[in-house]
């Protein structure tokens, strides 16, 4: 799943061409499943804050973070979001992608995911023949 805060519309628009199962971050929400997180850059180079709760509730089960940002405002702090999350809480920074992005950003973040996710289940369907 994709968990996605967007301010602009920017990430809501990318997180619907993906076609892959998302949520929208929210006040107070709170996973069961494994997620990859996917936030715009706040400011110069922050996390929002909304994200920054998410991810005190939820950082645990995050497998990767991708950041959109605007790199006009140059590359320093261009997606400093992904960089700030994957720091934090030592997740891999899968990509980021300045505004709404372009098919390849997609593809690599559809690759990503299921390599992500296949290996998740595959190690799901080992503990479940271990027992």
């Amino acid at each position: 799943m994709i968990a996605f805060a967007s301010r602009t519309g920017n990430v809501r628009y990318i997180v619907s061409r993906l076609r892959l199962p998302a949520i929208e971050i929210s006040d107070g929400l709170k996973l069961s499943e494994p997620f990859l997180l996917f936030t715009y850059t706040d400011g110069l180079g922050d996390v929002p804050r909304a994200v920054t709760q998410f991810m005190e509730r939820n950082g645990a089960l995050c497998r990767g973070v991708i950041a959109s940002g605007n790199s006009n405002f140059g590359h320093l702090v261009f997606g400093g979001a992904g960089d700030a999350v994957a720091r934090q809480w030592r997740v891999p920074l899968v990509r980021k992608i300045d505004l709404r992005g372009f098919a390849e950003d997609y593809e690599e973040i559809r690759r990503y995911y299921e390599r992500c996710f296949r290996e998740e289940r595959k190690s799901d369907e080992v503990l479940l023949e271990v027992k």
